[in-house]
Order: structure tokens, then sequence, then C-alpha cells
């Protein structure tokens, strides 16, 4: 992906690079470490991106941690419409950590790179791509930029996934761009940094 989008862009993501401000205690205490292995020995198998500012708050870790979880191993939504919508919203909100962390596993999933690139730049999306997946980049910029969807909009979900599989996009879109405002405030680097 190239990271030189248009001049009408979304801003490229602004926390890249600079120091973590928000980083998990220098110190854990008992039920900070405790929050840590369950979070090691569970299916995340480390503490990473909204988990380290997330310990200063081991109960709000663990709840944080079993929504993700759900939605990422127990949803219905398939592989591709969800690692695609959190791309999305990691584009929308400007968060390095989970664009960097989803973009291997939406290519993967089948994603086309065409559409992933044009998400990256902020252009229109290619003309073929699938249905759902322009209908999820519609309903996650809808979200973040009027917090509610427009009657078409709502009702174009429904007939594609039905009032359950709604559900459970809305919630995978408002779950990651929770944490990815969490992770834009406390500077979480990306995957690939320390």
């Amino acid at each position: 992906m190239s990271p030189n989008g248009s001049a009408n862009a979304i801003p490229l993501f602004p926390e890249a690079g600079l120091s973590e401000r928000l980083g998990p205690p220098n110190k854990l205490g008992a039920d900070q470490q405790a929050a840590a292995d369950e979070l090691i020995n569970g299916p995340r198998r480390g503490v990473y991106g909204p988990f380290r500012p997330l310990l200063h708050r081991p109960p709000l870790l663990r709840a944080v941690a079993k929504v993700g979880e759900t939605l990422r191993y127990a949803g219905t939504v398939d592989d591709a419409l969800r690692e695609w919508t959190i791309c999305v919203v990691a584009r929308e909100v400007s968060n390095v950590f989970e664009w960097d962390m989803h973009l291997p596993l939406a290519e993967a999933a089948g994603v086309p790179a065409a559409a992933l690139v044009a998400v990256e730049r902020g252009t229109s999306l290619p003309d073929d791509l699938h249905s759902d997946l322009a209908l999820a980049r519609t309903v996650v910029a809808e979200l973040i930029s009027q917090h509610r969807l427009k009657e078409e909009t709502y009702a174009d979900a429904l007939r594609t996934w039905g009032e359950a599989g709604t559900v459970e996009l809305l919630t995978l879109v408002g779950y990651f761009a929770m944490v990815c405002w969490l992770m834009n405030v406390a500077r979480t680097p990306g995957p690939a940094c320390p």
C-alpha cells in the first residue's frame, strides 16, 4: 500500500512514529498481571494494541477483550467482511495499529487490493467491488461522521445482513472505533513497533 494519498484523502496516520504516551504501567499489580496473563494465554497470545493502555484498568481490559474476542473469534460475519470493516474503521479514524494489524488479514481473506488502496487513499472504491463490502464502507462512514445511518443505508443493511448481522456489524464498527480512539490518544505503536 502506498502511503501517498491524494490531497483530499483522509489524513494519514498522525500518531505513526510518535512516542507512546500511555503505555502499560511500569510495574504491574497482581490484578494487572493476572489480566496480562489472561491475554497471553488466550487467543491473542500477548499484550498489545489497546490492551497496553487498558492494563491500567484490568476490569475494563477484560470486558473489552471479551467483546473483541466475541466479534473476531465467535462472530457470524464472514472473514472478508469483518477484516474489511476493521480496515475501513481504522482508516476513517486514522489508526495505524489496527490498519497495520488487519490489512494483511483483509488481504488473506480475499479483500481486493484495489479496494484497500482506495480506502487507504480516501478515494472511490472500484466499481466491481462486492456490494456487501461497498455497503460496509458506507455504514462505517455514516456512523463515524453522522453517528447514525440514513434510512436507505439501514434498509440496505437489513436486506444484506438481516437484523442479527446488522447488529453484529454495527457492534464491530463501534468496538473498533473505540479501541482506535483509545490507541490514537495513547499513541499506541503499530504492531511492528516495540
